[in-house]
């Protein structure tokens, strides 16, 4: 899948997921989060970083083009799914990436079993997709303050407004 054959020791299909985290649950505190990551900026690795913190092993669920395109619209994703999967991988404190094409990353929270659920502070804790099924088995939801200025939506329309 990765476009790059060494970062593919990151990069887990739904399936294969399941098995990784099963051994990691024995001795690693596991933290899962998700999105588009379109366009990799600072806000992103920010983010990615301080939830990197919460745990020892960060899981990232990736939107496929298909969902990005049914979130965001017909023009995007800007960057190709492989490619942001690679990006990601890349990063020092992703520790696994797993593309998702349902609606929600419901089932994959579910296969993952997080020990802890992170989204940007612009969600409720009580609306995060998962949230529910986290703290039913006793794993914690927590949000994080995304770095004020940095969005890919705002570098889309600066590109497109020259």
């Amino acid at each position: 899948m990765s476009l790059i054959p060494s970062l593919s020791r990151k990069i887990y299909t739904a399936d294969t997921i399941a098995e990784q985290v099963n051994n990691w649950h024995k001795s690693e505190t596991i933290v899962f989060t998700n999105g588009c990551f379109d366009i990799l900026h600072l806000g992103h690795v920010d983010y990615l970083n301080r939830s990197a913190q919460l745990g020892s092993k960060l899981v990232i669920g990736l939107n496929t083009d298909a969902s990005v395109r049914k979130i965001k619209g017909e023009n995007r994703p800007i960057q190709d799914e492989n490619s942001r999967l690679s990006i990601l991988a890349a990063l020092e404190c992703v520790d696994a990436v797993v593309l998702f094409d349902d609606e929600t990353p419901l089932e994959l929270i579910k296969a993952v079993k997080p020990n802890i659920l992170v989204k940007g502070a612009d969600y409720e804790i009580e609306k995060i997709v998962g949230a529910k099924e986290v703290k039913k088995y006793g794993g914690e939801v927590k949000t994080i303050a995304f770095l004020e200025g940095y969005s890919t939506s705002k570098i889309v329309n600066r590109l497109k407004n020259g």
